[in-house]
């Protein structure tokens, strides 16, 4: 098999633009190293269109299905392209005011969209695990990146520790698997397990080890210990990277490993992810009641959301009292999944940017120091607002829209129970965003000097607004996008495979 490395010209460009930041870093004057955050961005604004003009209905893969080019990943790779350059352009206030190496910061950056990259292409589990070790040590260092900072140092050396113990049941778990499978390819454990009658002990123990592995890396309850301490000790706008790429990045992984390799064995881990889901939804949303600092909240809220999009994977299958597994309407809980990630993802940049923006103005992080805030900057807590609002799923915002599908998607499966601890978790969430814009728009302000929002800030907050509010009304251009992705991660191949599932299931 001959391999088209053209194919992944994107990643050798994105490999490169992350050198030469770190290169022009040694040349370019003190004063103006800010202008590496738009060299980064342009580089990435290029590489997302070259990656559209070429990879668009490229169906291919490389080294026999280490990685997948395909509509599943493109997607994910322009999501991942788009989501940097925002954080990048928020990050830039930021970066002058509190770090000391700009060119560090934003070269990093650029290597951890490469390994988001990797991850949405991975056909195989070393593969994967390798991408995600490549992101998760870039995220070590962004997170610890203001050395002087105590709570820095605390949250990276957190994330440090609790991410390695996560990294070694994840590649135990994978271990597990190969050695009973005798492979690693998701095509190949997919085929296995729908020849078999049912799991044997030792790879229900290696599953549940690689659940509990991705359990840490997008904070699932109850493997979330390490989230709230991190998103308060990183630098703002890397707890938006945080909470919305890295899990983005995880996600799109464990969507395909569980469609394209574990669908077989969807009776055996659907009730593990149920029960995740359920402690997710309730413990993040409860906790977050009680919240004094902004990013501690949307740290608990974050974990929340984390627990709508376990309720999705846990909506790809249905299986009735015979053991029938259906996967008729698994494409609505794939695209509400990945409609909810994009939906969560453009919110969540909104709100933690508005923070950012708070904070370089005030330094301070709690949420009374927000009091009177529409006073001083009536667009920014407007922005702010919206955004909060999505995050709670009101209507005509981009957060109802993609919580109606994926509570549709639980229901359509007949998990009408979660569907309701899910409806029940959301109205707790209203209540502390409630507090929130209590403080901007009912408390009064301990000072009433206007907050100056920088005009790139401005542009960036009305970007994400207009975002919001259209994938709330009009959300069909991208569910029609989204819908061709999932037919490639959900192909008549898998179908058929399924259908050699013996006894214990059988395919409708």
């Amino acid at each position: 098999m001959v391999n088209n490395f053209a194919l992944i010209t994107p990643e050798f460009l994105i490999t490169g633009l992350a050198f030469l930041i770190l290169s022009v870093d040694f040349f370019i004057r003190s004063d103006r190293q800010h202008f590496m955050a738009y060299i980064a961005c342009a580089g990435l604004i290029g590489i997302l269109i070259f990656s559209l003009v070429s990879l668009w209905n490229v169906e291919d893969k490389l080294y026999n299905g280490l990685l997948v080019i395909d509509s599943y990943s493109l997607v994910f790779k322009s999501f991942f392209l788009i989501l940097g350059g925002f954080i990048i352009l928020s990050s830039i206030e930021y970066v002058k005011r509190h770090l000391e190496h700009p060119g560090e910061y934003y070269g990093i950056i650029v290597f951890t969209i490469l390994a988001m990259m990797l991850m949405a292409m991975s056909g195989e589990l070393l593969t994967a695990y390798i991408a995600l070790e490549l992101l998760s040590f870039g995220l070590y260092v962004l997170v610890n990146l203001d050395r002087y900072n105590a709570k820095s140092n605390e949250a990276g050396t957190k994330y440090i520790l609790l991410g390695a113990l996560s990294s070694a049941l994840l590649l135990y778990g994978i271990s597990q698997i190969f050695g009973l499978l005798g492979t690693t390819r998701f095509d190949e454990i997919h085929y296995i397990l729908s020849a078999t009658n049912e799991l044997s002990p030792g790879v229900l123990v290696g599953l549940i080890l690689i659940i509990s592995g991705l359990g840490f890396k997008v904070a699932a309850v109850p493997f979330h210990m390490w989230a709230p301490d991190t998103y308060e000790g990183a630098p703002t706008p890397i707890t938006a990277y945080l909470a919305i790429g890295s899990k983005a990045a995880a996600f799109a992984l464990i969507l395909r490993f569980f469609t394209e390799a574990l669908m077989p064995a969807v009776d055996d881990w659907q009730p593990i992810i149920i029960i995740i889901a359920t402690l997710t939804m309730v413990v993040g949303n409860l906790i977050a009641l009680v919240q004094k600092n902004i990013k501690r909240l949307l740290a608990y809220s974050s974990i929340g959301h984390v627990g709508y999009l376990m309720l999705g994977l846990a909506s790809m299958a249905s299986i009735n009292s015979e053991g029938v597994i259906s996967l008729a309407k698994s494409h609505l809980a794939s695209n509400a999944i990945m409609f909810h990630l994009m939906a969560y993802g453009i919110t969540n940049l909104a709100a933690f940017l508005s923070v950012t923006t708070i904070y370089n103005s005030t330094g301070k992080e709690n949420i009374s120091s927000f009091a009177g805030m529409a006073k001083r900057a009536p667009f920014l807590s407007m922005v702010f607002a919206v955004s909060l609002f999505s995050l709670a799923g009101l209507p005509i915002f981009a957060g109802f829209t993609s919580k109606f599908y994926l509570f549709t998607a639980a229901s359509a499966q007949g998990l009408l129970w979660l569907a309701g601890v899910a409806i029940f978790a959301s109205l707790l969430s209203m209540y502390y965003y409630l507090i929130v814009i209590r403080q901007l728009y009912i408390e009064a302000p301990s000072d009433e000097t206007p907050i100056q929002v920088p005009k790139l800030t401005v542009a960036l907050l009305s970007t994400l607004l207009l975002g919001i509010v259209w994938l709330g009304i009009y959300p069909a251009p991208l569910i029609n996008l989204l819908q061709h992705a999932s037919d490639t991660i959900l192909t008549l191949n898998s179908v058929s495979q399924l259908t050699l599932s013996l006894d214990y299931a059988t395919f409708r």
